[in-house]
């Protein structure tokens, strides 16, 4: 299904993307500059490159960057094998992801690790450590790129939703960790109804979803898409940063 030659890795739950890594020599990995996409099931510029080519990564750079990428497409931390080869402790996002060492649990007898008693915060940076936590303090954002939209922490932080919540949403008020996504958007209506039980429009919604309107879709490439999870009121075909805020 992908170019390339054995040994190489596919980072992607094929959902909507997959995008090849591989070990040039010792000393540099390479980012491959066509990923794989769901949609149209062909290959097309990886997300955020502009050419082919691809883009080449320091094993050892101080930024570690091929190695976060490793981290977050891993459960338990990366090591180095032979010839500086790259390697998962496990492969996949598995329970110890979030819950933290199984083996420690058996160990000490202590509870194991449970996000939910995190704050809406906490957990917000916990999901965030792979999906973009939010920016710190003095820290900027392009809103205009909208391959920015995938970082949805980031983006969550800026709703008056999550300002005036009192700390209740989180990641996991719309998006259950033991259950796959759910991408029926009227299913999230729900979640919605409970803090915005009658809400005022304007303008006809024509039976449209709450998601819909207040959390669009954004297609930095026509293969790809996100929600973008800054809620707010949004111009008609204006779906990168919002008018005003619900």
């Amino acid at each position: 299904m992908f170019p390339g030659s054995p040994g190489e890795w596919a980072f992607g739950a094929g959902a909507q993307a997959v995008t090849i890594v591989s070990q040039l020599d010792d000393e540099f990995y390479l980012e491959h500059g066509l990923s794989w996409y769901a949609a149209s099931k062909s290959m097309a510029p990886t997300p955020g490159h502009r050419t082919a080519a691809g883009e080449r990564y320091r094993t050892f750079d101080p930024g570690a960057a091929i190695l976060r990428c490793f981290q977050c497409h891993s459960t338990g931390p990366p090591r180095l094998g032979a010839g500086f080869r790259i390697e998962p402790f496990e492969p996949g996002v598995q329970c110890e992801t979030c819950h933290g060492p199984g083996s420690e649990h058996a160990r000490s007898r202590k509870p194991i690790r449970n996000p939910k008693r995190l704050s809406a915060s906490g957990l917000n940076q916990l999901c965030g450590s792979c999906h973009r936590k939010p920016a710190a303090a003095g820290g900027d954002t392009d809103w205009t790129n909208p391959w920015n939209t995938r970082h949805q922490p980031l983006y969550l932080a800026e709703s008056a939703c999550f300002a005036k919540s009192g700390g209740a949403l989180s990641c996991l008020t719309c998006h259950p960790p033991h259950q796959g996504l759910e991408r029926n958007a009227a299913s999230y209506d729900r979640v919605c109804s409970s803090c915005h039980a009658h809400p005022r429009h304007r303008t006809a919604v024509a039976g449209r979803t709450c998601a819909a309107c207040h959390m669009p879709a954004v297609e930095p490439r026509p293969e790809l898409r996100f929600a973008n999870h800054w809620i707010g009121v949004y111009a008609p075909g204006k779906p990168l940063r919002p008018i005003a805020r619900p």
